[in-house]
Parts: structure tokens; sequence; C-alpha cells
């Protein structure tokens, strides 16, 4: 390769470097960001991290429980828009609780709502959803 090639070559790499990924989905996002603890099965390793096909059913049912799974704090951290988690939610009910019936998908907005109140003790907020 003369210079010119090699220049051009280079350009060409930076370029594509600088070119954003399209958007692979909400089940590469939760593999990406959540399967790393609740593991690419959702079976969690429970009590400190929840099993997502034990209790979501439950608590997406629940008074405050659409909220609590946008402010846990891998949730309302995470890195992308919020209709981006509304996705992965909606990923994680459909396919670890696929008995769910009646659910409402999560939406950006309501997400949007949700997410600017960071929870202080997920762990006490998630036991009294379960028990109410």
């Amino acid at each position: 390769m003369n210079g010119k090639s090699i220049f051009f070559a280079s350009l060409f790499a930076f370029a594509l470097a600088l070119t954003p990924v399209a958007h692979a989905g909400p089940r590469v996002d939760y593999l990406l960001y959540c399967g790393g603890c609740h593991l690419e099965n959702g079976s969690g390793d429970p009590p400190e991290v929840p099993d997502l096909r034990a209790d979501v059913d439950r608590i997406v049912s629940a008074p405050g429980g659409r909220a609590f799974m946008a402010q846990v704090p891998g949730s309302a951290q995470a890195p992308f828009s919020d209709a981006r988690l509304a996705g992965v939610l909606n990923y994680i009910v459909s396919e670890f609780n696929p008995e769910l019936e009646a659910f409402q998908p999560f939406t950006a907005d309501e997400i949007a709502g949700y997410r600017g109140e960071l929870l202080l003790d997920p762990i006490k907020r998630r036991g009294q959803i379960l028990r109410d």
C-alpha cells in the first residue's frame, strides 16, 4: 500500500468507527445491561439478585409496582433512553412471565415519569409491594 492508500484506508476506518451502530433490540439490551446479574434466563441469584421469573408478574400488577420496575437502580441508571428501557422492561415481562394476562406494555412517557425518583432501599420497597 502506498501512502495515499493508507491515508484513505485510515480515513475510512475512522469514519466507520464514528458511525452509530443500529440498536439491536430489547433482548440484546437485557443481555448486555441486566443479564450479567439476572442471568440470561432471568433466574438471578436470590436474595441479592431477584429471580425475574418469580415475582415480576405480581410486581407489575401491584400498586406502585410498575414504578418500582423503572426505579430500581439498574433500570433508573441504565445508559439508554426511556423508550429503550420500556422495551427492556416489556421484554422482561413477556419473556419471563408469558402467562401474565392483560399486561399493558410500558411506554417511554411512563418510564420518564418514574425514572426521576431513585429508590433508596429497593429491597425494602420490593418487599412492601409483594406484601400489599
